[in-house]
C-alpha cells in the first residue's frame, strides 16, 4: 500500500494514475485528509496552491525527496500538467526509473499529435511539445507522431458529420482466457440461448438501421467474445440482417473477429466472404503451446496455422493476427519464436498487445499463483516486435494504452500499406459516432472534439435478452433529445 495525501480532491485521479505507473503492483490510496492514517512505509504528499505546487516522498516517516515549482498559469489543465511533471521528476529520481510515455497515463496518446497536425503544426513542433509538456521518450514521441500521420492519411475522405460506424457484439467464446475481462460468456453455458440472443440483437440492429437511415455507414466491426462461435447458419443470418438493415453504399470495411482458431471452419470463412466481409482476425496471442495451455486457449499452435490457411483459401487478403506480450512465463526467446512463426504465415496486419491485467480477469484474482512464472515486458521485447513487423512490410497505424499494462507500454497495430483497420483508428481517435449493438455494447456519439456522449447496453447476456426493449428505448430517447 502507498498512501498519498492531497489537498485538492479534483486532482486525485491524475495523481493516482501516475503513481500507479511507477508502482503497478502496489495498491495506491489517494485521499484528501488532514493526516496519514495507514501504517505504511511509503507515503507521499501533494500540495497544490495558487502560487506553488509541492510534492514529497516519505519512507518510514523520514523525508526522502521533496520538490516544488511555481505555478505558471492558474488554468486547471496547465496546473495539472505542472503537477504531473513535478511528481514524475520526483519519483523518477527516487526510483531511478523513467516511464517511456512520461506523464501520459491516458489510453489515447496519439490524439495529441493528431489534433496538432489538424491545427497545421509540423512534426518537429509536435515532437518538441510532447517531450517538453509530457516528458515522453524520444522513441514513444516518434512512434506517436508517425502513427498520427498515417491515421490522418487512412481517414482522409471520411465524413465525420454524416458518417458513422457500427459495432456488433457477439459475447460468446469457446472458453474464457485467463487474462480476459471483456463481456464474454462460455458457449457451453449459453448454447441453447444463442438464437434467442441473436433475435434480440437483430431487433436492436433493425432499430439502429432505421434510426440512421440516410447517413453514411463507413465501417462495421463484428467482435466479442468470438463471433465465429456462431454456427455457419447463424453467421449467415447475422450477415443477412446487417445487409437488410443498413445501406452498404459507403462501406469501406467490414471486419469479423475469427479470433479463436478452435471456433472456425472452412464453411464459416466461405460464408463470411460471400457476405462481403473484407477483413478477419485470427488471433494466436502466442505461438508457444505451453503458454496457450496456461492461459486457457483450448487450441493448438497447429490449429492457428490451419485457421489462417482456411481464411486465405476462402479468399481473404486482409487477415490480422493478435499477439500478447507479457504473458506468464514468456520472455524474449518466446516472443521471438512467436514472431518468427507469424513471419512464415505472412499476415496482412499484426496487433501487438501488452498484457493488461484488469480487475475482472482470473489472472488478477490468482496473480500470486502466476507471479513465479513472471508477467514481463520490456523495451527490448517491444523493439523486437517493431523490427519483426517492419521487416515484413507492416508499419504502425494505430496505438492505444490500458491501465495496468505490463511494463507500462502500449498496444500497437502494424499493417501493410493498404491494410490498416479503419475501425480501429476511429474507435481510438473518437472522430466519428460509433453505434454499438449487443450485450456490453457502448454507443459513442461524437458531437465535436470536446463533446462525446455514451449510451450503454447491459453486459449480462440474460439481462440483455430480457431487457432488449429497454436497450432500444434508451437509444430512442437519446436520439430524440439530440435531434438525431
Amino acid at each position: 500500500m502507498i498512501e498519498v495525501k492531497i489537498n485538492q480532491e479534483s486532482f486525485a485521479y491524475d495523481i493516482h494514475s501516475l503513481i500507479k505507473a511507477f508502482y503497478p503492483e502496489e495498491e495506491v490510496n489517494v485521499r484528501e485528509k488532514p493526516e496519514f492514517t495507514e501504517e505504511t512505509p511509503l507515503r507521499m504528499k501533494a500540495s497544490i496552491g495558487n502560487e506553488e505546487i509541492e510534492f514529497a516522498v516519505y519512507e518510514n516517516e523520514a523525508l526522502q525527496k521533496k520538490s516544488r515549482v511555481c505555478v505558471e498559469d492558474p488554468e486547471r489543465k496547465l496546473v495539472k500538467n505542472q503537477l504531473k511533471q513535478l511528481i514524475y521528476r520526483v519519483l523518477s529520481d527516487y526510483t531511478g526509473r523513467k516511464l517511456p510515455w512520461g506523464t501520459l497515463t491516458g489510453i489515447r496518446p496519439v490524439k495529441i499529435p493528431m489534433a496538432m497536425l489538424e491545427q497545421g503544426r509540423s512534426n518537429v513542433e509536435i515532437a518538441d511539445y510532447m517531450r517538453s509538456a509530457y516528458l515522453c521518450s524520444n522513441e514513444k514521441t516518434a512512434l506517436a507522431v508517425s502513427i498520427a500521420n498515417r491515421e490522418r492519411e487512412v481517414l482522409k475522405g471520411l465524413d465525420y458529420q454524416e458518417g458513422y460506424s457500427l459495432y456488433v457484439g457477439i459475447p460468446f467464446c469457446p472458453s474464457i482466457c485467463l487474462y480476459c475481462s471483456f463481456s464474454s460468456s462460455p458457449l457451453n453455458r449459453w448454447e441453447k440461448q444463442v438464437d434467442t440472443y441473436l433475435e434480440a440483437l437483430f431487433s436492436e440492429l433493425r432499430f439502429l438501421g432505421k434510426a440512421y437511415k440516410g447517413r453514411k455507414l463507413n465501417t462495421i466491426y463484428v467482435g466479442g467474445g468470438t463471433p465465429t462461435t456462431l454456427t455457419e447458419k447463424q453467421l449467415h443470418r447475422l450477415m443477412c440482417v446487417l445487409e437488410e438493415a443498413f445501406d452498404y453504399g459507403q462501406l469501406r470495411e467490414l471486419t469479423v473477429e475469427a479470433g479463436r482458431p478452435d471456433s472456425v471452419t472452412p464453411e464459416k470463412f466461405r460464408t463470411l466472404k460471400a457476405h462481403g466481409v473484407t477483413r478477419v482476425s485470427v488471433n494466436p496471442q502466442t505461438m508457444n503451446q505451453e503458454t496457450l495451455d496456461i492461459i486457457g486457449r483450448r487450441h493448438t499452435v497447429e490449429q492457428t496455422k490451419e485457421a489462417f490457411f482456411m481464411a486465405r483459401e476462402a479468399g481473404f487478403d486482409n487477415i490480422n493476427m493478435d499477439l500478447i506480450v507479457g504473458l506468464p512465463g514468456e520472455e524474449l526467446p518466446q516472443v521471438r519464436h512467436t514472431l518468427e512463426e507469424l513471419r512464415t504465415l505472412g499476415p496482412d496486419s499484426i496487433t501487438v498487445h501488452s498484457l493488461a491485467v484488469k480487475r475482472a480477469a482470473r489472472l488478477k484474482l490468482f496473480q500470486e499463483e502466476y507471479r513465479e512464472m513472471g508477467l514481463k515486458n520490456s523495451q527490448e521485447i517491444m523493439d523486437l516486435a517493431y523490427q519483426s513487423c517492419v521487416e515484413q512490410g507492416l508499419y504502425p497505424y494505430y496505438l492505444y494504452r490500458q491501465k495496468n499494462m505490463a511494463g507500462n507500454f502500449e498496444n500497437v497495430g502494424y499493417a501493410k500499406v493498404d491494410k490498416a483497420g479503419i475501425y480501429n483508428i476511429l474507435i481510438m481517435e473518437e472522430k466519428q459516432t460509433i453505434l454499438a449493438a449487443g450485450a456490453g455494447g457502448a454507443s459513442k456519439f461524437v458531437f465535436g472534439a470536446e463533446h462525446i456522449e455514451r449510451v450503454e447496453n447491459v453486459k449480462d447476456v440474460a439481462q440483455y435478452i430480457g431487457r432488449i426493449e429497454e436497450m432500444i428505448e434508451r437509444k430512442r430517447i437519446f436520439f430524440a433529445a439530440n435531434h438525431l
